[in-house]
């Protein structure tokens, strides 16, 4: 039996980008700014924190005002779910994808973002069949002085389980590719068609979830 870690955000799904400036411009409302950020800047910026969202458009306020509007962020996504529903979905093939390779090996997905809205994420996208409780991790990255990363994760996972015939990691940063430290395996950089690739070093770079399938 293989492993496949897969990461949510930019892999699983597609939309994000749009929905995380559709919160932002309503916190940037809420608090009183005339500033706005573009559905441009949501590519521009997609995979930094969200406090640096904030640091990229008004540099001039202070940090932890950036880290009271990330808040204010998360707060708006929990309480307004229709604005991610407004645009989120599975990436094109995903569901077949997971669907084939969960009749023959395991999975998991590990992503940066609360286990609350995990939760719901997951729930949204239709994807809860594949990652079961036990299965589906959420390491909060946006605190600067988190402790636990994705590596920490996947160690504690695979601590104590037989040797899995391969790893296969799918994912969209560095931090991703990474994840192949602490046990090998094979790696593959996701991109959406209309999203450049992360400037980092995998052993394949791929479009198209059902590339991955070659490791099943």
């Amino acid at each position: 039996m293989k492993l496949f870690v897969w990461d949510l955000h930019g892999v699983l799904e597609e939309g994000n980008d749009r929905a995380v400036i559709d919160i932002s411009n309503e916190v940037l409302a809420a608090f009183g700014y005339e500033q706005r950020f573009a559905y441009a800047d949501g590519r521009r910026l997609y995979g930094h924190k969200w406090y640096e969202y904030f640091s990229f458009l008004l540099p001039e306020d202070t940090h932890d005002r950036h880290m009271e509007l990330q808040e204010a962020c998360f707060m708006v996504s929990e309480e307004r779910p229709e604005l991610q529903y407004r645009w989120m979905r599975p990436t094109p093939h995903a569901i077949d994808v997971l669907a084939e390779i969960g009749a023959r090996h395991q999975q998991i997905v590990i992503s940066n973002t609360r286990p609350g809205t995990l939760d719901m994420f997951l729930k949204l996208l239709e994807l809860t069949d594949y990652f079961v409780p036990g299965r589906a991790f959420a390491v909060d990255q946006h605190v600067r002085d988190v402790k636990t990363t994705k590596k920490d994760i996947l160690a504690e996972y695979l601590a104590g389980k037989p040797a899995f015939e391969e790893i296969v990691i799918i994912g969209d940063s560095a931090s991703d590719m990474l994840l192949a430290d602490v046990a090998g395996g094979t790696t593959y950089l996701f991109a959406h068609p209309e999203f450049a690739f992360r400037n980092c070093t995998a052993d394949f770079r791929i479009h198209d979830l059902r590339e991955v399938l070659g490791r099943v």
